[in-house]
C-alpha cells in the first residue's frame, strides 16, 4: 500500500474525496491535515471527525495547521458549503475529539522523513508553505504531491481567471511551486479544466441512494445545499465534485491526461491566484508541473462509485452507465 497524508479544508467535496480514499485498498491514509480554506481550521477539523466517525475509521489521526492564509485576510467558502461546511447537514459532533497539540506542519515532517509517503492536497497550500520554512527536505521528501487546485485554459470559479485553493492563498501556492521547479520536482494540478467535468448529477445521487442507501443518504445530506449552489450560481443540475478527482488521480493515473510546463501563481492584481501555464515554452524553463487537461469520465465514475458504494465494476456500470455517459 502506498502512504498517503491527505492535507484538505472540509468542505463537501473533501469529504467526498476522504470517503474515496479511505474506501480504496492501494494506499494507507497515515493522516489527514487540516487548513483553513473552505472551513476555519477548527471546523475543518471537526467536519473531518464527523467523515472518520460515519466511516468508522477514527483511528486515521487528524492534525489541525493553519487557521488563515501567509499574506492575504481570510475567506472562507461557507457561502458555497453551507453554515457548517457540510452543506448545513448540522450532523453530531464526534465526542471526545480534541485537536491534538501537534501541529499539521509537525506532523507532515515526521511522517515524510520516514520515507515513501505522498501528499494529496486538496485545499489551500498553506500548510506545505509552512512545511518549507520549516523543513525544506521534508518537503522534497514527498513521494508524490497532487494538488486539486489551479486552472489553465477554464475560467475561475471565484474569480475570471483564478481557481479558490490558489486564489484563497496565492503566497503559499507560490512558494511551493517555485520550491520544486528549484529542485527539479513537479507537482500533479488537477485543476478546473478537469474538474469542472465531474458533475454529480440528480440521476447519479438517486442510483447512489437506490443502491446503498447508508453511503446514498449520506451523500445526499451534504451535498443537498451544493446542488442548490451550483444552480444559481452556474445553472449546474447537479454539483461539481472536485477533490474526488485529485484522489481518483493518485490512485489510477490513467484517468487524467495533460502537459508538462512551467507554472507560476500570481500574488496581486486582477489576476491574483491565476495559475500561469508556460505551455508554448515562451520561458524556456524546466517544467515543475504536470497540468492536466483531460479526463476520462467514465474511469473516474466507475472507480468513485465501486468503491464508495462497494460494489463491482461492473454493477456499476449496469446501474450508473446511462447517467455518466450522458454528454460523452
Amino acid at each position: 500500500m502506498k502512504k498517503v497524508i491527505i492535507d484538505c479544508d472540509p468542505g463537501i467535496d473533501d469529504s467526498l474525496a476522504i470517503m474515496l480514499a479511505l474506501n480504496s485498498p492501494e494506499i494507507e491514509v497515515v493522516g489527514i491535515t487540516i487548513v483553513a480554506g473552505n472551513s476555519p481550521v477548527e471546523l475543518g477539523f471537526n467536519n473531518a471527525k464527523r467523515v472518520l466517525d460515519f466511516l468508522g475509521r477514527l483511528d486515521v489521526p487528524v492534525y489541525a495547521g493553519a487557521s488563515k492564509p501567509r499574506v492575504r485576510e481570510y475567506v472562507n467558502a461557507l457561502d458555497t458549503h453551507g453554515e457548517d461546511g457540510l452543506g448545513e447537514s448540522f450532523l453530531p459532533e464526534v465526542q471526545g475529539q480534541k485537536i491534538p497539540e501537534k501541529s499539521a506542519v509537525e506532523f507532515m515532517r515526521d511522517t515524510l522523513k520516514t520515507g515513501d509517503v505522498s501528499v494529496i492536497a486538496l485545499g489551500p497550500l498553506t500548510n506545505l508553505a509552512d512545511l518549507i520554512d520549516a523543513d525544506k527536505q521534508a518537503f522534497l521528501s514527498i513521494e508524490r504531491l497532487v494538488s486539486m487546485g489551479g486552472n489553465f485554459r477554464s475560467h475561475g470559479n471565484c474569480s475570471p481567471v483564478a481557481e479558490y485553493n490558489y486564489w484563497e492563498d496565492p503566497d503559499s501556492a507560490k512558494i511551493v511551486y517555485e520550491t520544486l521547479y528549484n529542485n527539479h520536482r513537479k507537482i500533479e494540478m488537477v485543476g478546473l479544466d478537469v474538474t469542472r467535468e465531474i458533475v454529480l448529477t440528480p440521476e447519479i445521487l438517486e442510483e447512489m441512494k437506490a443502491t446503498n442507501p447508508i453511503i446514498g443518504d449520506f451523500v445526499e445530506k451534504i451535498t443537498g445545499f451544493y446542488f442548490k449552489f451550483h444552480w444559481e450560481w452556474e445553472h449546474i443540475r447537479g454539483c461539481v465534485i472536485n477533490d474526488p478527482l485529485a484522489v481518483a488521480q493518485f490512485l489510477n493515473p490513467q484517468i487524467l491526461k495533460g502537459i508538462e510546463a512551467f507554472t507560476e501563481v500570481e500574488t496581486g492584481g486582477i489576476s491574483i491566484g491565476q495559475t500561469v501555464v508556460d505551455s508554448m515554452g515562451f520561458y524556456r524553463k524546466e517544467s515543475n508541473a504536470l497540468i492536466f487537461t483531460e479526463v476520462d469520465k467514465s474511469g473516474f465514475w466507475e472507480l468513485f462509485l465501486a468503491r464508495i458504494l462497494a460494489i463491482s465494476v461492473e454493477e456499476c456500470r449496469l446501474r450508473f452507465e446511462k447517467y455518466y455517459k450522458i454528454g460523452d
